[in-house]
């Protein structure tokens, strides 16, 4: 964790930990170093908005919820890595020793976190990254509790019933869970009852049919972002009036993003459209990317998503989000500008172990000249393309013309070349198996992925196919932790909040719908926890592994975030009273515990953790409780939404 104004001290083991901290979000590091740091948290918000210790309990809750959630920090594999020494340090000496901290140029046993000495700040592509951050003892620890072998199956469904998980796991090994964890950003009862109810193969099949799936009503409210439905150039010259109304593109597209998440029966494919924004990595709010972005989230990646990648990387080389992002319209034959052609190598397609070398990115960058931005529109203009044959990777081009239909085939056939690159087939495959199965993915299902990239020309539909036909998938359970964006929407999934406004809600900004100014403040949480659609400034996406977004101070401020939800203190949204969670509740404590951990985490919880969560309660299990848990029942569903089976995905 960094302050905002000064630069980031070195890791020291066991930090010294302040009365009352104030935390900022966890900060990437990516090509140029930290990443913008998200706001401090004002005074009062935090740990001690967690400290409700009451003096007649006879364990105070914050510790109770401290040893609780601790342990979700993570019980990944099988290993009980538990609390990091900061959050350790917060909480005193509740939870488990970890095996290491991979946050610092050292662990807490004094080696290096990176035996390679490779440091994040020096990683470039979206792979690296991930690999960085797994070189550290903790990520050793990961390994050995991953799967290293599998096979594939004639189906998704053949795959669950034939696949035994061995995994050590805090998690139901229940196919159904599994796969609604994995294919969505959260398991709901009535999501589970509808896989249960037309099986995994079916709604598999459904899910990769998008468009034909009804939008829901949070999705049907998104007409009250207005700038969703305009085109670039409306964007463009409307700008100060939109700025009058509070509606920025760059934002609402976030706005959107997040809704669909949280509300849109077309999981899979909104888990796929995220994970193309951190592979097909363009920032929502890059310098003059306003009026753009909007465009490129709905004519390349939603477009693509669940399509064919080659048509995804042609048409984002001719989008103007990209152009302008990574400087291409600056790009002409007797000045070239290399940004865009060595992302397409290094981010976009082969991987920077792909095979290309610095002349090829030069050649790259050459071929590509010409393609640029005009009046908000892309454009080709022939007197700025050079002329003259290229060669990149294994692709060689006469390119003797300026004519713009010639020039530009060139470039399309290029692109479409690197997208069908065998290294790109392992580099997708590589990341999608990140994605779904684990941080450590085992070879033989990347490499099955890969084959099946390659043999379908890129078509993703068959890549998934594969992937929930593979045994690698379905005994990877709890070998995944979820993000911070992913942590926050499972929750707001499970707890059925809906996309209306509360009753009685003062609507002050006239400007603006409740719905509109909900979702937005839900997308400046998630600024303030680090991570959020489209965020990242450059062009690197998000990591997807664990040990790079270790944070006490996440972890706390998604626990608060999980109290603000059970009260119903957006009031832009309407809420599921914590006492009417579930129905007809039990009328012992320890029974109502159970009960309510099914209706929040699908399964039971261990018997430690029935304890401790007993004792936030501060009742025991045969105690009588009305409905509330004797007023406790906000802090017990906390409690268990901090728990290792709410953080696992």
């Amino acid at each position: 964790m960094a302050d905002q104004n000064e630069p980031p001290p070195a890791h020291q083991p066991g930090p010294t930990v302040q009365p009352e901290p104030r935390w900022t979000g966890p900060q990437w590091i990516g090509p140029q170093g930290l990443g913008q740091p998200t706001p401090l948290r004002s005074d009062g918000v935090g740990l001690p908005y967690l400290d409700d210790d009451e003096p007649q309990r006879p364990v105070g809750r914050r510790r109770a919820l401290a040893a609780f959630g601790g342990t979700a920090a993570v019980v990944a594999g099988g290993v009980a890595l538990g609390l990091s020494p900061q959050v350790r340090g917060l909480f005193g000496d509740a939870g488990p020793t970890v095996a290491g901290d991979a946050t610092g140029p050292t662990v807490t046993d004094g080696t290096p976190a990176r035996p390679s000495g490779q440091q994040a700040s020096t990683v470039r592509t979206y792979t690296e990254q991930n690999e960085s951050y797994m070189g550290s003892r903790a990520g050793k620890e990961l390994r050995r509790n991953t799967p290293t072998g599998g096979r594939s199956y004639s189906g998704p469904a053949a795959a669950a019933e034939a696949t035994k998980v061995t995994v050590k796991t805090v998690l139901a090994k229940d196919p159904v869970l599994h796969l609604a964890r994995r294919a969505t950003f959260g398991a709901t009862p009535r999501l589970v009852a509808e896989i249960r109810k037309v099986g995994i193969d079916a709604w598999i099949r459904t899910q990769l049919e998008p468009a034909k799936i009804a939008p829901t009503r949070g999705e049907l409210k998104l007409a009250d972002l207005p700038t969703l439905k305009l085109n670039s150039r409306q964007l463009r010259d409307q700008r100060e009036q939109l700025d009058q109304r509070g509606a920025q593109p760059e934002k609402e597209v976030v706005d959107a993003t997040i809704a669909r998440q949280i509300w849109s029966d077309r999981q899979l494919f909104e888990v796929m459209v995220d994970f193309w924004n951190d592979f097909l990595h363009v920032a929502a709010d890059f310098d003059g990317g306003g009026p753009y972005r909007t465009a490129f989230d709905r004519d390349v990646v939603r477009a693509h998503a669940l399509g064919s990648y080659p048509e995804m990387l042609v048409a984002a080389n001719r989008h103007p989000a990209l152009l302008l992002y990574l400087n291409q319209n600056d790009s002409r034959a007797d000045a070239v500008n290399e940004n865009l052609a060595r992302e397409n190598l290094e981010l976009y397609s082969v991987g920077v172990d792909g095979g290309y070398r610095e002349k090829d990115v030069r050649q790259a960058a050459l071929l590509q000249t010409g393609r640029g931005v005009d009046d908000g529109e892309y454009v080709f203009r022939p007197d700025r393309h050079y002329v003259g044959k290229v060669k990149i990777l294994g692709f060689s081009h006469a390119n003797d013309s300026a004519d713009p239909k010639k020039a530009e085939a060139a470039i399309d056939a290029y692109l479409t070349y690197l997208a069908l690159h065998p290294s790109t087939a392992k580099y997708v495959a590589q990341n999608l198996a990140v994605r779904f199965v684990s941080d450590t993915p085992p070879k033989s299902l990347v490499d099955r992925l890969a084959k099946t990239y390659t043999a379908n020309r890129g078509r993703i539909r068959p890549v998934l196919m594969t992937l929930f036909s593979s045994s690698e998938f379905w005994a990877a359970v709890g070998q995944k932790v979820r993000r911070p964006l992913e942590y926050l929407v499972a929750t707001y999934r499970v707890l059925g909040v809906a996309p209306d406004a509360s009753p009685g809600h003062d609507n002050r900004d006239n400007r603006r719908t409740p719905y509109a100014q909900g979702l937005r403040q839900v997308h400046d949480k998630l600024r303030e926890l680090g991570h959020h659609p489209m965020g990242q400034p450059t062009p690197d996406g998000y990591p997807d592994v664990y040990l790079a977004w270790t944070s006490a101070g996440t972890m706390v401020n998604g626990w608060n975030e999980a109290g603000d939800l059970l009260t119903g203190r957006r009031t832009q949204f309407t809420y599921t009273a914590a006492e009417r969670l579930v129905a007809d509740p039990p009328g012992t404590a320890g029974a109502y515990v159970d009960a309510l951990a099914r209706r929040l985490v699908q399964q039971k919880l261990t018997t430690r953790e029935r304890e401790l969560i007993l004792d936030i309660a501060g009742v025991p299990a045969g105690a009588k409780v009305d409905a509330t848990l004797g007023g406790a029942v906000v802090a017990v569903a906390r409690a268990i939404l901090a728990s290792p089976q709410h953080h696992l995905r």
